[in-house]
């Protein structure tokens, strides 16, 4: 029976970056042997098992989170102090990893959490252009180019258990545009529900950080999770 962490890591360890004909750098962080320590790590902890998972699909890992850790939504600071795991990395913030991982406590705790979603990305990998974040749908020859890699890391993934009947698309407006229109291609998920992006809340809504947390629990409760013994 297929194992969670060892199908992730390995998809992880036969990454290669997408064709992009120098539109942008590409954060490959993989090659890292403290990346790859880590990963071992929190995918061996939070996914040994078979358990079928909902998805929440970002846009793509940043500079300062998965962009660094190799774990979507997760800086070195809350790899360490929320998920137990040391790394060597200096402890920036990423506004995003904030967010979810308050989101997590609020849903049960990151175990619990972990124990029912699966986080990923349109592009499992991240852009930077001089030296500063990119998301793959600022720059139209971008998204057409990363297309045909976004389809293929995704069909990957779905032969893993995860849950068709709803996707979680973490961006109400282009992350979502782009997602819907390759879901309306290929037929993947019944339903695909879109959710305020973290940076987004932190960077313009931060003061309504416990209303939008509440609005991500609401939404998943709507397709059975909650707090589980781990």
């Amino acid at each position: 029976m297929m194992q969670w962490s060892k199908a992730i890591l390995s998809f992880y360890k036969q990454l290669k970056p997408p064709a992009i004909a120098g539109l942008a750098e590409v954060l490959y962080p993989f090659q890292d042997k403290e990346v790859w320590h880590g990963m071992e790590a929190f995918y061996q902890r939070y996914y040994a098992d078979s358990a079928p998972r909902l998805i929440l699909v970002g846009i793509n890992p940043g500079r300062y989170g998965g962009g660094v850790t190799g774990l979507p939504f997760t800086d070195p600071i809350r790899l360490k102090d929320a998920c137990g795991i040391t790394n060597p990395w200096p402890r920036k913030p990423e506004l995003s990893s904030i967010f979810m991982y308050e989101m997590m406590e609020a849903f049960g705790g990151v175990a619990a959490f972990y124990k029912q979603c699966y986080f990923t990305s349109v592009s499992p990998l991240g852009f930077v252009r001089q030296g500063k974040n990119i998301n793959y749908y600022d720059d139209r020859a971008l998204a057409a180019a990363i297309r045909p890699f976004a389809i293929d890391c995704m069909q990957q993934q779905l032969q893993w258990p995860i849950r068709r009947s709803v996707c979680f698309c973490i961006g109400e407006g282009k992350n979502w545009q782009y997602l819907q229109a390759l879901n309306d291609a290929h037929g993947w998920f019944e339903h695909l529900e879109p959710l305020p992006h973290p940076r987004f809340i932190m960077q313009y809504k931060r003061r309504h950080m416990d209303e939008y947390i509440q609005q991500y629990i609401e939404a998943l409760g709507r397709y059975g999770t909650g707090t589980v013994a781990v």
